[in-house]
């Protein structure tokens, strides 16, 4: 257990490395230091400091850099999330007040302003269709050959796709599939369009197979399917860190695997903001970095989620301000439009 006073130095140390990437000496904390205390004190507290653990040296002549057990004492017990200003605050209402076209739509300007205020890439992935209520089904004959259907569900997430046939398919047959499927699946979880409701069609319509099984084939991937948003990756490449050719290709990796990004995504408890430095990842990849994640949600329903990825030296205070006023943010527009 740390005294009062290991535990300021140790705060300013990493307040010191974010704001500068350069190692802290004893000298900088005694000049920020504000009470009386001496460059010896100093020096001793940041040995202790370091034989604990909570600090690491570059190099024998280096000043100290916090360790990731150092950022996980910082952010458990040091940080004050107040890190946002009155006008990030408002252009923050002004981003998300604007309507959105559904919640994906409202997921993506989220991510988008969460990395143009921290400057840290941000990415996201919308709520899992698989957890959500039908609310409506449409299709819209395109041609003799061709429909759009379109998914509506309880969250307002609207999912469309084109479906193509082998056969002519004429417009009162697009009609009664319209009334078929929403007779039997509005208020269904969503994961109901699956290959027992192609057998049931088929039986109960008389339809060709040809028709039913492209629209059920296609509206599964369509459930499937989850798009993750990527929003700064440029910025993270002007911190010093990424002078390193082999973080940077790390990096670059990292945001190319979409199964690790929704890995990363998918960790985690709805209302929390999770947070996990370097080897607390779980993927060894991820072992030079920091995730953050908040999942957005209203009761027990997932609206998506939204996290940084960035070095571990990341400003942690104000990524977890503005991601607490986004989340509130977002819980309001959800109420409002849902009253």
């Amino acid at each position: 257990m740390l005294d009062e006073r290991k535990k300021k130095i140790l705060k300013e140390i990493v307040d010191e490395y974010i704001d500068t990437a350069e190692p802290v000496s004893s000298a900088a904390i005694v000049e920020k230091y504000e009470s009386n205390i001496s460059s010896a004190t100093v020096r001793n507290d940041m040995a202790e400091l370091e034989k604990l653990g909570y600090l690491e040296k570059t190099h024998i002549s280096s000043g100290r850099v916090p360790s990731a057990k150092g950022y996980r004492l910082y952010v458990d017990e040091l940080l004050k999330y107040d890190n946002i200003s009155l006008e990030e605050i408002k252009y923050i209402q002004e981003k998300l007040e604007n309507k959105a076209n559904g919640i994906e739509e409202l997921t993506k300007i989220a991510t988008t302003t969460l990395s143009e205020i921290t400057h840290y890439t941000t990415v996201s992935i919308g709520p899992k269709a698989s957890q959500q209520l039908i609310e409506e089904i449409k299709f819209v004959l395109l041609g003799s050959r061709m429909l759009m259907g379109i998914i509506v569900t309880d969250t307002g997430l609207v999912k469309e796709t084109i479906i193509k046939f082998d056969e002519d398919i004429e417009e009162e047959q697009v009609e009664t599939l319209n009334y078929f499927f929403n007779n039997k699946l509005k208020g269904e979880p969503i994961e109901k369009i699956d290959t027992s409701l192609e057998k049931y069609i088929i039986r109960e319509l008389k339809y060709s197979i040809n028709i039913i099984r492209p629209i059920i084939e296609q509206m599964k991937k369509l459930i499937e399917e989850e798009k993750i948003y990527l929003e700064g990756a440029n910025k993270s490449f002007e911190l010093p860190e990424f002078k390193s050719l082999e973080l940077a290709k790390n990096f670059v990796n990292i945001l190319d695997t979409k199964e690790l990004m929704r890995d990363i995504l998918n960790t985690g408890f709805a209302e929390d903001i999770q947070i996990y430095i370097g080897d607390e990842n779980e993927n060894k990849e991820l072992k030079d970095f920091s995730i953050v994640t908040f999942k957005h949600s209203v009761g027990d329903k997932e609206l998506g989620t939204i996290g940084i990825i960035g070095p571990k030296r990341m400003n942690y205070s104000k990524v977890i301000s503005v991601m607490k006023y986004i989340s509130k943010k977002l819980d309001d527009n959800f109420k409002e439009d849902n009253k």
